[in-house]
């Protein structure tokens, strides 16, 4: 049997296997990704409603070859659509894309200077308009009170959570990102 060997007349016809399998890996492994998001991430990333329900099906399965399987459909459903929005939603979610990790130091800050000085809320009040001030002036006391008993940081995470609403809603109705400018103040 004679091994085939490339001559300089023949054209290039493609990807090989192998690439074409790697490429079919990686979608299938940012599907599985996909399917192990919750409910309320998955609704924010922009895929189209049939791989959506291909991943809500993949959710609901409970056999390991009905998971397997579901997962080999969204791998194939994948080829179809431009993984990079997909890949940027998702690394968004892990806190990888730079922007993501700047306004979380920015969120961390703001919070930093709310503890520091009760004023900081004018700053708050003016950037997001519905804050609600009386909510935040609650988790700032508590926060404080959890500080100085050595309790559990419950209200100091929740009070992250809510001006991370607060920016995240600000964000989606268009307006500019938070201002450097509060940062700067002292």
């Amino acid at each position: 049997m004679a091994k085939h060997k490339y001559h300089e007349d023949e054209e290039y016809t493609g990807p090989s296997k192998s690439a074409l399998k790697r490429e079919s890996t990686a979608l299938q492994d940012l599907g599985r990704e996909l399917a192990e998001l919750g409910k309320e991430r998955l609704a924010k990333v922009p895929i189209d409603e049939d791989l959506r329900d291909a991943v809500k099906d993949y959710q609901r399965f409970t056999s390991h070859e009905a998971r397997r399987r579901q997962l080999q459909f969204i791998g194939k459903l994948m080829r179809n659509v431009d993984p990079e929005p997909i890949r940027a939603a998702l690394d968004a979610f892990k806190g990888v894309s730079a922007t993501e990790t700047a306004k979380m130091h920015r969120l961390e800050g703001l919070r930093t200077r709310l503890l520091e000085d009760e004023k900081t809320l004018h700053d708050i009040a003016e950037t997001y308009p519905g804050a609600d001030l009386q909510q935040l002036r609650v988790l700032r006391r508590n926060a404080i009170k959890e500080k100085e008993q050595s309790r559990p940081p419950r209200a100091f995470r929740e009070l992250f959570r809510v001006l991370r609403e607060l920016e995240e809603g600000r964000s989606e109705t268009g307006a500019d990102a938070f201002d450097e400018d509060l940062g700067d103040e002292e």
